[in-house]
């Protein structure tokens, strides 16, 4: 038996830029011409990526590029990428708020969408009249929604304003409303775009709690956007990678998240070994940082908690190095200047006695823990603490975002703040 529930074939979306609508009249008398002599659209062969950090030469964008997947029963689908990346727009062809240029989706059930604060709201009606009129839309029975209404109410955590026009709600209020809605009027399948990240963080790890019965108890499919890696990787089953509309990568979702976070990472930073804001004799000189996950893949971004490498590269002028007193130390620093994590090779007794073989000296960092922030890393290599026996120290040598994750067995994400985290444990 086939327990697909939902498939997208062949899914592109254009459009024209810099004009409302879909074209000039020029355009639509031709695409009118191909089509009743049975031709191809002659605008869809024309057409650049979506990538926005470029000028491009035609008038003609591509959002979505020939994108295929399937989804099965019970299944949740993260949809991770850059922002442009082609995320929203896809949401929206698979909640039928836009068409596709080509291609089809082929459903088997009721799809209930959380695209946007407000989405599906009329600001005039107040919370119950929309729990109602969404229902309606869902193709629910009046009865079918009386019997889900208290749960709904309590769970949006909004019952002291439910009879209140929603236009007076906050952004907040609105989206625990709508998303309660969504997912207590039994969809077949549930659509959520990055919109949770305006709820507080209680009101997140409900919701996510609550993707989780929908997919794993009850059944029902869940279609999951969002910036957060650690989510994707605790809530999502598998997840497909979107670049510049295109989809670039499918698979679990842990590798799908360490293929994304590895994307656009590793080139040699040239202007690393040319740079003059650092001091030392120079007789060894840094000349490039890179950041490797587990999977050994170069990265920009890493999930507080998860395994880091730390690859030094030197250029090496030193005939004979005395290993006995060597040592490299590795510093990160917060946006405030300060040091909030320290590595040093000598007190950590670390033997680099074959150090002249490659030049690089590899720091392996079991578990990072470093709350989510941006952090820049200090580098510095020597033969002693005093200033003068440093043979290089330079400051911002690599920056590294560091991501929410879950430090403690608490399912909580850790709160964000730069600085480490310790293990430990409080007691009675």
């Amino acid at each position: 038996m086939n327990d697909s529930i939902l498939k997208a074939q062949n899914i592109s979306k254009q459009y024209r830029l810099g004009l409302v609508g879909t074209g000039t009249l020029s355009h639509d008398l031709k695409r009118w011409w191909h089509k009743i002599r049975g031709k191809e659209d002659p605008f869809l062969k024309i057409g650049e990526a979506n990538e926005r950090s470029t000028v491009g030469d035609s008038q003609y964008v591509w959002a979505l590029k020939d994108i295929n997947f399937e989804v099965k029963r019970g299944e949740v689908l993260g949809i991770i990428g850059k922002n442009g990346a082609g995320k929203s727009t896809l949401l929206k062809i698979l909640s039928r708020v836009t068409l596709p240029t080509t291609g089809e989706i082929k459903t088997n059930g009721r799809i209930a969408s959380l695209l946007e604060v407000g989405t599906g709201f009329h600001p005039e009606m107040t919370g119950r009249e929309n729990v109602y009129l969404n229902g309606a839309i869902l193709g629910m029975t009046k009865q079918e929604i009386r019997a889900k209404e208290d749960e709904i109410i309590d769970f949006s955590g909004c019952a002291r304003y439910i009879d209140t026009p929603v236009k007076r709600y906050s952004s907040g209020m609105r989206v625990r409303l709508a998303f309660a809605v969504a997912a207590h009027l039994e969809p077949d399948i549930l659509v959520v775009d990055e919109v949770l990240a305006v709820g507080d963080a209680e009101f997140q790890k409900k919701a996510v709690g609550k993707m989780q019965d929908i997919s794993r108890g009850d059944g029902r499919t869940v279609l999951f956007v969002s910036h957060n890696m650690a989510a994707v990787k605790s809530l999502c089953t598998r997840a497909i990678v979107l670049e510049n509309g295109k989809s670039v990568f499918e698979g679990d979702a842990n590798s799908s998240v360490d293929f994304y976070l590895s994307r656009g990472q590793n080139k040699p930073n040239k202007e690393l070994a040319t740079r003059t804001d650092r001091f030392g004799s120079g007789e060894l000189k840094l000349v490039d940082v890179q950041f490797l996950n587990q999977n050994q893949l170069g990265v920009t971004q890493i999930i507080s908690g998860e395994y880091l490498k730390i690859k030094l590269t030197f250029e090496n002028r030193i005939r004979q190095l005395n290993y006995d007193h060597f040592f490299v130390g590795v510093n990160f620093k917060d946006d405030q200047e300060q040091v909030v994590l320290s590595y040093l090779s000598d007190e950590m007794g670390s033997k680099l006695h074959d150090f002249h073989i490659k030049n690089e000296i590899h720091l392996e960092i079991p578990r990072l823990l470093l709350r989510a922030g941006i952090y820049d890393i200090r580098v510095q290599t020597g033969m002693g603490v005093k200033r003068e026996d440093h043979f290089d120290t330079i400051e911002r040598a690599a920056t590294i975002q560091v991501l929410q994750g879950k430090l403690w067995d608490s399912g909580r994400l850790n709160r964000a703040g730069n600085y480490a985290v310790l293990p430990g444990k409080f007691r009675i």
